[in-house]
């Protein structure tokens, strides 16, 4: 039997009674083990009434009218009526709370509250204010702008320019309301083969960074096509000072070729021993 010549993509939704990162996280984390199918994507948030959650329905099923098959759901919607039309809508539903809810209820001995928002709302004031502030930190100590509030950080993230270190300082601040600064290694410091003064006072808390040549020489070329910054000579020299530096230093680093913002974060706070502020 030939196998199927349909290569069109395959629509996801992705639906909450809230932001929808719950639903799009997870569902997102489970199609990525399907290498040969291609996804289209749709995320729809705040579906907290009926007439929304009918919207959304009658969008579902004009979808499977169009493409022929069903669009596959994922969802965390918490109230049982706005989830039974989306149950009763032409599509693969992949229910979140349904799933997990159940049998810890069981498991517990007590129904779950059934609130929607408790995810990522506003529940815990002071997790919140962590967040906040951990990120005016990570804004405020970004590309090594100042080394002033190095005492106040709890993590700097070091390594040459366009390798990470921003938006990992981000995740870490929203998601673990992590005190993260980062620092770009100059050329002067790679010719000296020396930790600048104000980070060598803070070397136990440096965590690098560090990318292979090739895509680092790609992501500055959008940057700045046809300059010294973006060429090969000065891409593969800063990458092979750098990680000679920090093998000098006894610094942890790790590669962020192939490696998502989240497990960058991850690998960052198992290997300097973190302990997360927000759960």
């Amino acid at each position: 039997m030939n196998a199927p010549t349909d290569r069109k993509p395959r629509t996801v939704f992705f639906l909450s009674d809230q932001t929808g990162i719950t639903a799009e996280t997870l569902g997102r984390s489970l199609l990525t083990q399907f290498d040969d199918t291609e996804f289209r994507p749709i995320t729809v948030p705040f579906i907290d009434t009926i007439d929304k959650a009918r919207e959304v329905a009658e969008r579902i099923n004009e979808t499977a009218r169009k493409e022929g098959r069903r669009a596959l759901v994922f969802s965390t919607l918490v109230a049982d009526e706005i989830r039974g039309l989306i149950e009763e809508a032409d599509c693969t539903h992949m229910d979140f709370f349904d799933t997990f809810i159940g049998p810890l209820e069981r498991e517990l001995k007590t129904r779950s509250s059934h609130a929607a928002g408790r995810a990522h709302g506003m529940h815990n004031p002071d997790n919140y204010s962590r967040r906040i502030d951990a990120m005016n930190f990570a804004l405020a100590n970004d590309d090594g702008v100042t080394s002033r509030n190095y005492g106040q950080s709890e993590v700097i993230l070091v390594g040459v320019s366009r390798s990470g270190k921003t938006p990992t300082c981000l995740y870490l601040a929203l998601h673990y309301g992590i005190y993260a600064a980062n620092c770009p290694l100059t050329e002067d410091d790679l010719e000296d083969g020396k930790l600048p003064p104000a980070l060598e006072e803070h070397k136990h808390k440096i965590f690098g960074l560090t990318i292979d040549p090739a895509r680092l020489q790609g992501i500055r070329n959008e940057r700045r096509p046809n300059s010294r910054y973006s060429s090969t000579r000065q891409v593969l020299y800063e990458v092979k000072e750098t990680e000679a530096l920090f093998r000098r230093y006894g610094i942890p680093f790790v590669n962020t070729t192939q490696t998502s913002v989240e497990e960058i974060a991850a690998t960052v706070l198992h290997g300097t021993g973190l302990e997360r502020h927000i759960r």
